[in-house]
């Protein structure tokens, strides 16, 4: 017993030293149907458990059951995990919303606004969040979450710049990390449509998820629709080349049928130092 104490003290310390791991996760249609799937949940948990932060996205849970039996299911060993949700967001009756999972001992929640869209440039506008950590070399940064509509994906990652814009007049920083189903490639962006996206043009944005990412699931299609992208004072932060997906059906060892189950997409994350 001792030694089991030890050795969970130990993984403790290790962690509290490493980075910080950061993951933006579509998780399809996440709501009462697939929160009442006891296996697909303890997947989902052991997702989850791999991060100090995790956005979720395709919430569908306006009164929050869904999130309860995750938060019940990821904090049933120990209490570790909070959270922040944005209110549902959509044009039409159709709504999601952004939530993000977070470890308390290492980050925590300063602040956060759901971005102004007078514009109605987004089907979701951004739930933008910004964290504090101790154990970065980045102290407080900024994340901008984004799921795209695929039919109007080049104007909402266009107008990602201007969400930027707004957090650093409003915060006075420019530690911003943008992430999330972008919907950035095949069909959706292609060709000269990266010349209407500022995101890209502006050089002093790094997109770290690459256009010959995979991040789907399925075994007919190669896109990289998810994607992460910082700010110049943001890459400083950033550990070189810890961009990648995560492939839970290789990790798990899991059948395609249950990987497609959890999700139509791989999780994509990057570490700070």
């Amino acid at each position: 017993m001792r030694l089991l104490f030890s050795l969970s003290l130990l993984l403790a310390l290790l962690h509290v030293t490493s980075c910080l791991l950061i993951g933006a996760f579509n998780i399809k249609q996440f709501g009462d149907k697939k929160s009442s799937n006891s296996t697909l949940m303890d997947l989902i948990s052991t997702i989850v458990h791999r991060y100090d932060i995790v956005l979720i996205q395709e919430v569908r849970d306006s009164d929050l059951s869904a999130t309860k039996r995750l938060m019940d299911r990821v904090n049933k060993a120990s209490l570790q995990y909070k959270y922040i949700v944005s209110e549902p967001l959509g044009r039409s009756t159709y709504k999601e919303q952004y939530l993000f999972l977070y470890r308390e001992q290492t980050v925590s929640v300063v602040k956060n606004f759901t971005y102004d869209d007078k514009m109605d440039a987004f089907s979701r506008e951004p739930f933008v969040v910004m964290f504090t950590s101790k154990q970065t070399a980045v102290k407080d940064f900024v994340l901008i979450p984004q799921h795209t509509s695929p039919d109007s994906a080049v104007k909402e990652v266009n107008s990602l710049f201007d969400v930027v814009t707004d957090v650093r007049a409003r915060w006075n920083t420019n530690n911003i990390l943008l992430m999330g189903d972008f919907n950035a490639g095949c069909s959706y962006v292609s060709g000269a449509d990266w010349q209407q996206i500022r995101l890209f043009t502006d050089k002093s944005f790094h997109w770290l998820i690459k256009d010959d990412v995979d991040t789907t699931v399925s075994e007919n299609t190669h896109c990289p629709y998810d994607r992460i992208v910082v700010t110049a004072d943001m890459n400083k932060g950033v550990v070189s080349s810890s961009a990648k997906l995560y492939n839970y059906m290789l990790d798990l060892k899991l059948s395609y049928s249950l990987a497609s189950g959890v999700s139509d997409h791989y999780p994509v994350e990057v570490q700070l130092s």
